[in-house]
């Protein structure tokens, strides 16, 4: 493995600006460019030396993943190339040449493509939250020992991993598999095609549930398990490692990055956690998008894992902590677009308020659960409705079981270090939904920083990038829009819930 020692950004001056937009003409240099590529859509943003993003230089290109009631959860990687190079187009348009001096990207994670020989996409995009391998699933956790598994890679055996998934290809896809030259995450094959790079960062292919977390490399056992070769993969490096040379086409495309520094693509989650400065042992990020997690980044990697929490490898000196939530804007979405429609004021009132007896209890696995019991093949449970409860009930039942979740991480997470001192959280369901923090803060009996600045996965990926082009260089402080505390009347209720919520997985959940 290759690959340079990650420095974390310098603390802010006092008198350090915040990171808000700013005009071009006011940017300072260096400029780079970032691509997010996230479960609803494909962005990029040009960004200045404080990663402030540049007025009017974003670009958005919808999309959506096909889902199925078998578990299907895909995505065309071909279209989703297309839609970064339109983004990075528009980005740039009119943009001196070479004057753009970094290329990150960061995406949903993990994902799968299969390629041929040529590089060409021989499946979709398999996403993070497709469950068609449970089965797999189940033979391999009769054949190993998870244990074993969680304690060498740092995640346990899951739906959302490669293993079953690989197993599952092998069993439904034998002629696919035989045509397969290379596994890769989406962001390579991004890159692959539009700048001719080949190679995945650490923290990418860590979060393939393959990589070893002691020796940096993939996982022999696992290898061996699934029917795969080392040479199937990519080359890894660690995420602030350039990848120089890009093809004669990036340059023609976009001049101006003529001489730009290409980086590899990482992890959503690594990149949220840069984006809001969660970047020592004691701060935990709490990000709640379409997905939702509890991170925190460590030097080393710990020496025993709770069986809740992964710990990724994310470069040859740090691990991410932590735990994820296969659904939380998803369950919003779908209560919005399909079971209780609710006036966007009427719910910032109910979830602000106290609880309130006869409220649903909801388990709120749309797309199965991850964190904490890693359960590839649950689905939602909804219990406790009578003929009273109305579309707000449900509401807040489902916000209220989304809080659970994050509170079962939090737990696991406190349990490695006592000393945790701060949780900042951000993503869009804090702005869409922000009330939705009023019962997370109770559920997690722990204050809550939230901060106000949109899109800090993409500022983290920013972020990356800035401390290879301008080591040492200050950056724009990410401004907070409230601190919410743990009210202690309410915390009886949040125990009492956590109980119940406990029991219902226990009987319905763990049993399948």
């Amino acid at each position: 493995m290759t690959g340079t020692t990650m420095s974390p950004p310098s603390p802010p001056r006092a008198d350090a600006p915040q990171a808000r937009t700013v005009p071009l003409d006011e940017a300072l240099e260096p400029l780079v460019v970032a691509v997010d590529i996230g479960s609803t859509s494909s962005r990029a943003c040009l960004y200045d030396a404080l990663a402030r993003p540049i007025r009017k230089r974003t670009a958005k290109a919808a999309h959506q993943f096909r889902e199925g009631a078998d578990g299907t959860a895909e995505i065309d990687a071909d279209a989703v190339t297309g839609e970064v190079a339109d983004i990075l187009t528009r980005v740039l348009d009119a943009i001196e040449p070479g004057r753009v001096r970094g290329v990150a990207m960061d995406t949903f994670a993990s994902s799968l493509v299969c390629v041929d020989a040529r590089g060409e996409a021989l499946t979709p995009c398999i996403t993070y939250a497709d469950s068609r391998s449970a089965p797999q699933l189940a033979q391999l956790r009769a054949e190993v020992d998870e244990g074993d598994v969680h304690q060498a890679v740092g995640a346990r055996l899951h739906t959302s991993y490669h293993a079953p998934r690989l197993l599952w290809l092998a069993r439904t896809c034998p002629e696919v598999m035989g045509r397969t030259a290379r596994f890769v995450s989406l962001g390579e094959y991004v890159w692959s095609h539009l700048a001719g790079i080949e190679a995945a960062a650490t923290s990418t292919m860590a979060w393939t549930g393959m990589l070893n977390r002691h020796t940096g490399d993939l996982d022999a056992a696992l290898l061996a398990v699934t029917g795969t070769s080392r040479e199937q993969f990519a080359q890894i490096v660690d995420p602030d490692t350039p990848l120089t040379s890009p093809s004669s086409d990036a340059a023609r495309l976009w001049p101006a990055l003529a001489d730009a520094l290409w980086f590899p693509a990482i992890p959503d989650g690594y990149a949220s956690n840069l984006g809001v400065g969660a970047t020592d042992a004691g701060t935990v990020a709490l990000s709640a998008a379409t997905s939702g997690a509890m991170r925190v980044i460590v030097e080393g990697t710990p020496d025993v894992l709770p069986t809740g929490l992964w710990a990724y490898r994310v470069s040859a000196t740090e691990s991410i902590v932590g735990g994820a939530l296969n659904d939380v804007g998803r369950v919003m979405t779908w209560l919005e677009s399909t079971l209780a429609p609710v006036e966007p004021r009427v719910l910032d009132v109910a979830l602000r308020g106290n609880p309130v007896p006869g409220i649903p209890l909801v388990l709120p696995f749309l797309t199965g659960e991850r964190a904490t019991g890693w359960a590839g093949n649950a689905r939602a449970v909804l219990t406790g409705v009578s003929s009273s409860t109305g579309a707000v009930d449900l509401w807040r039942g489902a916000v209220e079981g989304v809080a659970i979740s994050y509170g079962r991480i939090f737990e696991q997470l406190h349990a490695v270090n006592p000393d945790i001192s701060q949780v900042i959280a951000s993503g869009g369901v804090t702005q869409h939904y922000p009330a939705t923090m009023e019962v997370v803060v109770q559920a997690l009996g722990f204050p809550v920083h939230v901060v106000d600045v949109s899109r800090v996965t993409m500022r983290g990926t920013a972020v990356m990038a800035l401390t290879v082009l301008d080591p040492g260089g200050q950056r724009a402080v990410v401004p907070e829009s409230a601190t919410l505390q743990p009210d202690p009347v309410q915390q009886p209720y949040y125990r009492d819930l956590r109980t119940r919520f406990e029991e219902t997985y226990r009987d319905v959940v763990a049993e399948r």
